[in-house]
């Protein structure tokens, strides 16, 4: 048995048609081709998978399909400008050296912006804290830091009211 779902991802509406037991990670990535969320642990341990669903970062692993149809979801696919200039908080992670192999990054990124969507002008506690849920096997997390808090400068002097309002894809 399956359903009919609609997502609007990166402001692009799909319709598909997906079994009940399929999760969000598996419909971007398999479905309809948005492999910036990476497929990590499958079970909510890494965050490598993390995206924006209405305004709060998911982990799209613990998220079944159905649930969220109707839904708007933001993947990092949609951080940067229609033009391709990067988002800050993109930006921030190439300029700090924020990443090393990658696979983590992505997730990082959202949920970074969840937490800058917040609190536009974190501590730098408060960054560790926002990002216990997402794992980093290569970097060691202090570049990472660093670019949450470019980004976060970044985006107060550009006065960026929300963390995901970038152009899509």
């Amino acid at each position: 048995m399956t359903h009919d779902i609609t997502l609007t991802v990166n402001g692009t509406e799909h319709e598909l048609r997906v079994e009940p037991r399929t999760l969000l990670i598996h419909a971007l990535r398999d479905e309809m081709g948005y492999t910036g969320p990476n497929v990590g642990c499958e079970s909510s341990m890494c965050g490598a998978c993390t995206v924006h669903m209405d305004g709060n970062a998911v982990k799209s692993c613990t998220v079944l399909a159905v649930q969220a149809d109707g839904a708007e979801v933001t993947t990092v696919e949609g951080l940067a400008d229609a033009d391709g200039t990067l988002h800050p908080i993109q930006n921030a992670f190439r300029e700090e050296h924020g990443l090393q192999c990658g696979y983590c990054t992505p997730g990082m990124m959202m949920t970074s912006l969840h937490l800058l969507a917040e609190n536009p002008d974190p501590s730098e506690e408060e960054i560790r804290e926002a990002l216990e849920g997402n794992l980093c096997r290569c970097t060691g997390y202090q570049n990472i830091v660093r670019a949450v808090e470019n980004a976060a400068e970044t985006m107060r002097a550009e006065g960026r009211e929300l963390a995901t309002d970038g152009g899509g894809d």
